[in-house]
């Protein structure tokens, strides 16, 4: 991946070091600070269920093109137990660690683009997409 930079999830640290780095990354792309701040929450729910679930993995931050907009694309992986049910693990208020069931819904809400990708026993994949806002 061009350009991209790799940050390891594994202590309560990384995952305020994702989300710093994520926040520089698309201050540098032109997004608007709202925005940084929506694309830094997204990475820290995402960096926590890292920690809650896998104990460790990793988060990859870059910019991409699409056209006349850039984006920041996010990446977190894991090789932790994988999630059996992904719709089920979509919906608000659904948990297996006794929180409160909102990390990947609310992710999902906060970036434009979000997929999940989980084999139970290999672990977790989740890629988002926010893409910069033009104003006219």
């Amino acid at each position: 991946m061009a350009d991209a930079l790799t940050l390891p999830i594994a202590a309560d640290v990384d995952v305020v070091q994702a989300r710093t780095q994520g926040r520089a990354l698309a201050e540098g792309a032109g997004f608007s600070t709202g925005d940084q701040t929506v694309i830094a929450a997204a990475i820290s729910e995402i960096a926590r269920n890292i920690l809650n679930y896998a104990k460790r993995g990793e988060i990859t931050l870059r910019v991409v093109p699409n056209g006349d907009h850039k984006g920041v694309e996010v990446i977190a992986r894991d090789a932790g137990p994988g999630i059996p049910d992904i719709a089920r693990a979509m919906q608000d208020g659904y948990s297996t660690s006794g929180g409160l069931g909102l990390g990947l819904p609310g992710a999902r809400r906060l970036m434009d683009e979000f997929e999940v990708v989980s084999v139970v026993g290999q672990g977790t994949t989740v890629t988002m997409k926010k893409w910069r806002r033009i104003t006219a």
